[in-house]
């Protein structure tokens, strides 16, 4: 298996009054997260980011208001996936982008990588994702809307 690239895509999946899409993680049951992936060999994060929507909800992006946040974060892996990277890599960039939908949707869901799903309003998500750079794009996400988290 070829090590990952650590540089990844997080979508913020939300409606226009911030009901929030969160997934739960199949290899760790209880961790919620919005749609991230790892960039693939000669893709852009822009490009990773739609695929890993439509990989891991069904749903076509450029259907929607899809927009590239120009944001990133930069986080230490955790230890318990850091066998995924090539040796001696430590640190991901993770680029925020978000996908506005016209309400909350049905999404098909990539079972080998997540249990189900829940639409939350960006408050209560933000109490229950497991990452620091989820809250933060949730509280861009937030912002970007003139609310404070």
């Amino acid at each position: 298996m070829a090590s990952k690239i650590p540089v990844s895509a997080l979508v913020l999946i939300h409606t226009k009054d911030l009901q929030v899409l969160l997934l739960e993680r199949a290899d760790k049951p209880g961790f919620w997260q919005s749609v991230t992936g790892s960039i693939e060999e000669g893709e852009s994060p822009y490009e990773a980011a739609i695929r890993e929507v439509a990989e891991e909800t069904g749903l076509d992006a450029l259907q929607y208001r899809f927009e590239d946040w120009q944001a990133s974060n930069v986080y230490e892996i955790y230890e318990h996936w850091r066998y995924r990277y090539a040796p001696g890599v430590t640190h991901n960039t993770e680029h925020l982008f978000g996908l506005e939908l016209p309400g909350p949707l049905l999404v098909q869901l990539a079972h080998a990588e997540h249990l189900r799903y829940e639409w939350l309003d960006w408050r209560d998500a933000a109490k229950k994702v497991f990452s620091w750079t989820n809250v933060d794009a949730l509280k861009r996400l937030g912002e970007r809307h003139g609310l404070v988290l």
